[in-house]
């Protein structure tokens, strides 16, 4: 339990007390982060589809499915994805890059990716969404999963802290290597089980994008931890949106 609220209380604004900061609730906290990210994602799945049902739109019901997750962390990883977005492409040595993701404002390059991802995000599920409600609800959820589930293998034995303080310290290195390999299959299974319904290629399509998304947020805590010198916060959130947006494209290719 302490590990389930650790990462409802630190992925989200749910009202849960987290009662342990120790390594040990960072580690079990770090492999429950998918449970948090299907709540979130199964939350934005029940706005959208709800709004798709009721004959809002498919814009409209995709617009609240990127909105709901944003409102249930109160943006925090939006603002990751921005401030690692500003510090790598700062083009400054690891400290005063980390210094301008430190920083209440968000530069150029925060600016530009932000927007280009949510647009993403928001074109995607309308596309889904234009293909029915539960199509449009089972790519909301799989996005919650598989972004939370990147910063499960962000945690990872091997990975260093970039900065010792933070969230990115207090979890850096906690979860053994198996144990997020275990997580990762557990999800795959379940994202695969979402898609049951619609045959064996709607199976596929939603295993390639789950590995999808975790190949980019791979690649790109690659960059973070050569540019960087390893994780923060901040970097945890980016690979969060970078994996979700990267597991939706998929889900709207050759439909």
């Amino acid at each position: 339990m302490d590990g389930i609220r650790f990462a409802f209380g630190t992925l989200t604004v749910l009202p849960v007390r987290v009662s342990r900061w120790d390594r040990e609730a960072a580690r079990a906290g770090m492999l429950w982060a998918p449970l948090a990210g299907l709540v979130v994602g199964l939350c934005a799945a029940a706005l959208g589809g709800v709004l798709s049902l009721l004959g809002a739109g498919a814009l409209l019901a995709a617009v609240a499915s990127v909105a709901v997750p944003a409102v249930l962390t109160r943006g925090l990883h939006l603002d990751g994805l921005a401030d690692t977005a500003d510090g790598l492409g700062s083009g400054k040595p690891a400290e005063a890059a980390l210094s301008v993701m430190k920083r209440s404002d968000i530069g150029p390059f925060g600016v530009v990716t932000l927007l280009l991802v949510l647009l993403a995000q928001v074109a995607v599920l309308s596309r889904l969404y234009g293909d029915g409600w539960a199509q449009g609800a089972i790519g909301a959820a799989v996005a919650g999963v598989v972004g939370r589930l990147a910063m499960t293998g962000a945690a990872c034995a091997g990975v260093p802290a970039a900065r010792p303080e933070g969230l990115g310290a207090a979890v850096a290195g906690t979860v053994p290597r198996a144990a997020a390999y275990g997580a990762g299959a557990l999800c795959l299974a379940v994202c695969a089980g979402a898609g049951a319904g619609g045959g064996p290629w709607a199976v596929l399509r939603l295993l390639v994008a789950v590995l999808a998304g975790l190949v980019a947020a791979a690649a790109l805590l690659r960059r973070c931890v050569r540019r960087l010198g390893g994780v923060t916060g901040d970097v945890f959130g980016a690979l969060e949106e970078t994996a979700a947006t990267a597991a939706l494209v998929v889900l709207a290719l050759g439909r």
